[in-house]
C-alpha cells in the first residue's frame, strides 16, 4: 500500500476533530464549480422563459440571446465576444447534459481535491476549457472540410473542462479504485476511459470540432499534472490573482496562502540526548490535513508523511 493510499484511507475514516472539505464549506472549490454551472444554467433558462412569455420562438432565443454564452468557431466572431472564451465552459442549455457533467465532475473532482488539494481544481477546470476552445477553433482553421460549417458552429458546455479534471485525477492517482467493496474495485482509468467514450459519442453528431475540444481538455489535464511533478504549479498565479481580488474588496481578510510557522512536537522521553522522535498529536495531524487541502499530498515533507502514516496505523 502506497503513501497516497494510506492517506486516502485515513481521510476516509470518520474521526472527530479532523477538518475536511464538507458539502457546505465555503472554500470548497468543487461545490463552487457545481454552483456556478447550475447558476448559469438557471440564468439561461430564465432568459429562455422570458422570450417564451414575450411570444418569441426558440429560434429567436437561439439567435439573439444564446450567442452571448456560446464560443464561436471563428476568430473574427470571437474577437467580437471575447468573454465567451470563459463563460462557455460554465453554460448548459440541456438539463440532461448539466446533470451528467456535474456528476462526472463530482466523481473526479472529489478525488483530485483529496490528492492535489482544494486550490488545484478550479485552475484545471479553466485550463481544460481554454484548451478545449483552442482545439475547437484550430480544428476549423486546419481542416478544410470544416470551413463551410464554421459560421454556424459554436461550443457550449463543460465537457472539455470536466475531461481535464478526469484526466488530471487519473494521472495523479492511477491506482485509485471505485467501489472497493465489489471485488477489487474499478480502477479510475477504466472509468475515465468510459467517460471519454461517452463524451466523444455525445458530440459525434455535432462535428469534429467538439471532439477536438474534448481531446484538448484531456491534454490540458495531463500537461497540468506533468508540469506539477516537475515543480511547475500552473495554479499558483490563478490562486494569487484570486487572493488579490478578494483582499482588494476585503483588506482585513487574512491571506489564505500566507506561510504559517510550522509547529514541531518532539518528545525525548527516556531516549539518549540528541535523539528525537515525533510525538503525534491530533493538532499536528489536523495541520497536515489542512496543508494537503490547500497544497496537495505531494507537497508534504518526509516527516509529515511519516506522521500521517503513523497516525493511520495507530488509529489516532
Amino acid at each position: 500500500m502506497g503513501e497516497a493510499d494510506r492517506y486516502q484511507e485515513y481521510r476516509g475514516e470518520s474521526r472527530s476533530g479532523i477538518k475536511r472539505l464538507l458539502l457546505g464549506q465555503g472554500d470548497n472549490a468543487l461545490v463552487w464549480l457545481v454552483a456556478i454551472n447550475v447558476m448559469v444554467f438557471l440564468i439561461i433558462l430564465f432568459v429562455h422563459v422570458v422570450y417564451k412569455f414575450s411570444g418569441s420562438s426558440d429560434m429567436v432565443f437561439e439567435q439573439n440571446a444564446l450567442p452571448f454564452f456560446q464560443l464561436p468557431a471563428g476568430l473574427i466572431r470571437l474577437s467580437e465576444k471575447p468573454w465567451t472564451l470563459l463563460i462557455f465552459m460554465f453554460s448548459e442549455v440541456s438539463v440532461f447534459n448539466l446533470i451528467s457533467n456535474m456528476l462526472w465532475l463530482w466523481a473526479f473532482g472529489y478525488i483530485m481535491q483529496d490528492i492535489a488539494g482544494n486550490r488545484k481544481l478550479i485552475p484545471v477546470f479553466i485550463y481544460g476549457g481554454i484548451a478545449g476552445a483552442v482545439f475547437f477553433i484550430t480544428a476549423y482553421l486546419v481542416f478544410p472540410f470544416l470551413n463551410p460549417a464554421e459560421p454556424g458552429s459554436f461550443l457550449l458546455g463543460a465537457n472539455a473542462s470536466v475531461t481535464a479534471v478526469a484526466v488530471a485525477a487519473t494521472v495523479l492517482t492511477p491506482n485509485y479504485r471505485f467501489f472497493r467493496n465489489i471485488g477489487n474495485g474499478i480502477p479510475i482509468w477504466v472509468l475515465t476511459g468510459l467517460y471519454l467514450l461517452i463524451a466523444l459519442a455525445g458530440v459525434a453528431g455535432f462535428g469534429a470540432g467538439r471532439s477536438a475540444a474534448i481531446l484538448g481538455g484531456a491534454l490540458a489535464g495531463y500537461v497540468f499534472v506533468y508540469l506539477l511533478r516537475k515543480g511547475k504549479d500552473g495554479s499558483v498565479w490563478m490562486n494569487n490573482f484570486y487572493d488579490w481580488i478578494t483582499n482588494v474588496f476585503n483588506p482585513n481578510k487574512s491571506r489564505a496562502n500566507m506561510p504559517e510557522k510550522e509547529k514541531v512536537f518532539y518528545n525525548t522521553g527516556n531516549r539518549k540526548p540528541y535523539t528525537k522522535s515525533t510525538n503525534i498529536t491530533q493538532q499536528r495531524v489536523d495541520e497536515i490535513l489542512d496543508k494537503i487541502s490547500q497544497k496537495g499530498y505531494h507537497f508534504l515533507t518526509d516527516e509529515e508523511k511519516k506522521i500521517l502514516k503513523k497516525a493511520a496505523e495507530e488509529d489516532l
